[in-house]
């Protein structure tokens, strides 16, 4: 019943020694989806032992190169390693000349399908949704157009109290009834509240990706109270202005979002490679939000089930 993040990139625009740029892998029972891909995802993915084919569908938020160099590569790998099941990508409106030109030029010998769906919504809206989990999409605030996303595993079915079923004496088909989370009514009119023989096995776990965005108003809203929350946070404080310029945010106001938001944690990344030394982004995020952590390449971040 694994939740887990695994990171292969947190610099930004300009790779360095310890540092590849965006890219994180998001292993949901088993099930991999894969978060922006920037240069050197597929040396990452090795180091991580993650296999390149079971990955089931890749998100991408924006067509810079720090976060979609890496795809060409890693597409023609998944053919050579003989993949046969569709690929789905989840990205801009802008993806799909890259795509296109791929596949001119790269395509011969991928025989599986690679199926991209444009992004252009203008607030949060369900994109994908398989067994146990759900992804929503929302608009970014940066240069290109640049999405952010949210990860929520679905609502689980509702578990009856094994004490009423012997004291009820509840049959099969009552106790299929109660697991749908509706009332069980009797032959003789009784009614049996659902509340009463069942309960939630655990809370739904959710984890939120916001990379490239300046600060805007909506954002804590889209993402409140979820577990995990990935914001970057391209510079330090004392680089606000130039923050503002590029469209990116500071560590502190990543950290913001995250209190408004009222998030369990925080965790930043997407470093500018003029800082070797990532304390201060820490400690600044920390002055606001003090559940916060750094992101570092090849970190394994796991989710734990909340059982009730």
């Amino acid at each position: 019943m694994n939740f887990t993040l695994k990171v292969l990139g947190t610099a930004s625009a300009l790779p360095i020694i310890d540092r590849y740029p965006s890219a994180q892998v998001l292993d949901v029972r088993g099930r991999l989806f894969l978060i922006d891909c920037g240069e050197g995802v597929q040396v990452q993915m090795r180091r991580m032992g993650i296999s390149f084919l079971k990955v089931e569908a890749i998100f991408i938020s924006h067509i810079h190169g720090d976060h979609v160099f890496g795809i060409f590569g890693l597409l023609s790998t998944m053919a050579m390693l003989g993949r046969t099941g569709k690929l789905e990508i989840f990205a801009p409106r802008a993806f799909g000349p890259v795509l296109k030109f791929f596949m001119s030029y790269f395509g011969e010998g991928i025989s599986y399908e690679i199926e991209h769906h444009p992004l252009l919504m203008k607030e949060p809206e369900q994109i994908f949704e398989c067994k146990n989990l759900q992804v929503s999409a929302f608009p970014l605030n940066h240069k290109i157009d640049c999405f952010g996303f949210l990860f929520r595993e679905t609502e689980p079915q509702l578990n009856v109290k094994k004490l009423e079923i012997a004291a009820r004496g509840l049959g099969l088909a009552e106790i299929a009834t109660a697991k749908r989370g509706e009332d069980i009514v009797r032959e003789d009119g009784s009614v049996i509240p659902n509340e009463a023989v069942t309960y939630k096995p655990y809370e739904p776990r959710s984890y939120a990706y916001c990379s490239d965005t300046a600060p805007f108003p909506e954002l804590a809203s889209w993402v409140k109270g979820v577990d995990l929350l990935y914001h970057e946070a391209t510079y330090p404080q004392e680089m606000v202005d130039k923050a503002a310029l590029r469209f990116h945010s500071t560590a502190i106001q990543a950290a913001e979002c995250a209190r408004e938001a009222g998030v369990k944690k925080l965790i930043i990344g997407h470093y500018s490679s003029k800082y070797p030394d990532l304390s201060l982004f820490l400690n600044e995020a920390r002055t606001v939000f003090p559940e916060t952590e750094l992101t570092q390449d090849r970190d394994v971040i796991d989710i734990p089930l909340k059982k009730l």
